[in-house]
């Protein structure tokens, strides 16, 4: 059976595996090259200063918080946001990101749950954080970050100011971001283990709320490193993202693999299509990703007989679609790579660069640390080749995988039951050893690169009074992304007459825009199990009827 065998670890001491080492690493052996490039805010620091002004975080944290608490951020993508996270990491902290459009009892659980001393925010998340200011009441101090997308730099300034003074005045301590670094970087900040974590960053919850992914040093860095192997990332090389950097796409698979390589890192404020191209060639970049849908978006946009005129060597897309050959035409591309993985598990099955692979293949398994299975998500045994079965995984080294969820240890156990992590994800395998997604056999959603917990929108749907019962599923988009949409199948209270306009407009007060159900369907009543469960496989196989009710189809 083929398999992945080109992942040589950059650095091949594992006691190395450590954010501090490899920021420390490489502001010695690149110390006066640019390593973290932001276009929109201007800012171009050198591995150097990305390592000094990370250790006077550092300083600052651990002025107010102690080893091993949490430090959230929320915040745009901006330097800052990357200097907090590397200076947690040295402090030997842990960071918390969090989604930017997160609100309400969502924003609420994840605070709850990884209790924080150190909040990181912009001013427009004050009144969010101080909406559920029980859930944050461990934390020691806010720091508060400027708009990086202010034109004004004294209005910016301002804006920071007010928010100090709110949180000042609901009793909070609270600096601008600037004051949280210390003058200086103390000589004494701690040197993490391989198995210390790192951070805590919230995946979808299934039938639960979302749960925290703990990550270890170790787990980490080798996400990272599996990345520089599979885009053959060198320092001549510039790691180009618009993803945003509370997902680990934008973090583990980009920042931190350019970090590992010694490469350029160019960190965009959000994604356009629209610019794609042109941002590419102004960066001169070599490599980028595409999560979901942001490969579907460039590819439709009108084509231009200099697509081509640019430096992009290797793109790594999750998933690649059905053009993917005839796009990397287009685009003058040497190589698309694919994977798949999860935080949890580190990336088990990766497809070799340049390699033809079967049309639909994910890759193989990268045998030399992973064992993978496919299994009876009912009974744990092992499904024959070319069957549908549940991956599962196990590594064969330390440290590579999840430490568990955090606060979560009867979820932790039932994720690791007989000694194998259960991704909940259904794949085939073919006798050549190509692996293949099929289907989400776990009750979770992905929309516009958003991993969505059916649970966390059916909770504040069903707070709703004209709401007695009501599934969450996902449908097939109008795309080749391989994405969902979110549809809510309801079932009105006794008395009640659901309101479809109303229940959105209840829905974008409590839920991220991007999880407000695009489609609701008022039904009598749901199909149950005899156990008293949804059949959501049902559900899904109805899909959107005549009489379900689209948002985007909506008058103004």
């Amino acid at each position: 059976m083929a398999t992945y065998d080109e992942m040589r670890p950059t650095f091949p001491d594992r006691a190395q595996w450590t954010l501090p080492h490899v920021l420390r690493t490489r502001a010695a052996t690149h110390g006066d090259q640019t390593y973290l490039d932001c276009p929109e805010e201007g800012v171009a620091l050198t591995f150097a200063e990305v390592h000094e002004q990370a250790g006077r975080i550092a300083t600052g944290l651990r002025q107010v918080a102690d080893t091993g608490d949490r430090v959230l951020i929320m915040a745009p993508n901006c330097a800052a946001y990357v200097l907090t996270w590397f200076g947690a990491a040295l402090a030997g902290m842990a960071e918390v990101p969090i989604n930017t459009a997160y609100l309400g009892d969502i924003l609420a659980h994840q605070v709850r749950t990884a209790d924080p001393a150190v909040a990181v925010i912009t001013p427009e998340h004050v009144t969010r954080l101080l909406a559920i200011e029980e859930a944050g009441a461990g934390i020691r101090r806010f720091a508060v970050l400027p708009d990086p997308a202010a034109a004004d730099p004294t209005a910016a300034a301002d804006q920071v100011e007010a928010a100090c003074r709110q949180l000042r005045d609901a009793g909070r301590d609270a600096v601008a971001w600037a004051d949280l670094a210390a003058d200086h970087v103390a000589d004494d900040l701690p040197d993490p283990a391989p198995q210390d974590p790192v951070g805590i960053l919230f995946t979808s919850g299934t039938t639960g709320p979302s749960k925290g992914v703990v990550m270890s040093q170790a787990h980490m860095y080798f996400f990272a490193d599996e990345c520089v192997s599979l885009t053959r990332l060198t320092d001549d090389d510039t790691y180009l993202v618009m993803g945003p950097l509370f997902h680990g796409n934008a973090q583990f698979l980009a920042a931190y693999p350019a970090l590992i390589a010694g490469a350029r890192f160019v960190l965009h404020s959000r994604f356009s299509a629209t610019r794609w191209v042109q941002r590419i060639r102004d960066a001169r970049a070599t490599v980028t990703n595409f999560v979901g849908v942001m490969m579907d978006f460039v590819w439709k946009q009108p084509a231009s007989d200099g697509d081509a005129d640019n430096d992009l060597r290797c793109v790594f897309a999750a998933p690649t679609a059905s053009y993917v050959d005839d796009f990397r035409e287009r685009f003058g591309i040497e190589a698309f790579v694919e994977v798949f993985g999860l935080t949890e598990t580190s990336m088990p099955i990766m497809s070799p660069y340049g390699q033809a692979r079967p049309a639909g293949a994910a890759g193989l398994v990268n045998a030399d640390w992973f064992d993978v299975r496919l299994v009876d998500p009912e009974t744990d045994e092992e499904v024959p080749v070319g069957a549908v079965g549940e991956l599962v995984v196990r590594p064969k080294v330390p440290w590579i995988t999840t430490l568990g969820y955090y606060g979560m240890p009867e979820r932790t156990v039932e994720a690791f039951r007989n000694l194998w992590f259960h991704t909940g994800d259904g794949l085939r395998r073919d006798a050549d050893g190509w692996f293949y997604f099929v289907d989400r056999l776990k009750d979770a959603l992905r929309r516009r690169g958003e991993n969505i917990s059916s649970y966390e929108v059916e909770s504040p749907l069903l707070a709703h009074p004209d709401i007695a019962e009501c599934a969450v599923i996902a449908v097939p988009a109008d795309h080749e992304a391989g994405e969902d949409e979110v549809m809510a199948v309801l079932v009105a209270a006794e008395g009640a007459t659901i309101d479809v306009d109303a229940v959105w407009a209840w829905a974008t007060q409590r839920i991220p825009d991007f999880a407000v159900p695009r489609y609701v369907r008022v039904v009598e009543s749901l199909p149950m199990t005899p156990s008293g469960k949804v059949r959501k496989r049902d559900l899904r196989e109805t899909g959107v009827t005549p009489d379900t009710a689209d948002r985007t189809r909506q008058p103004a």
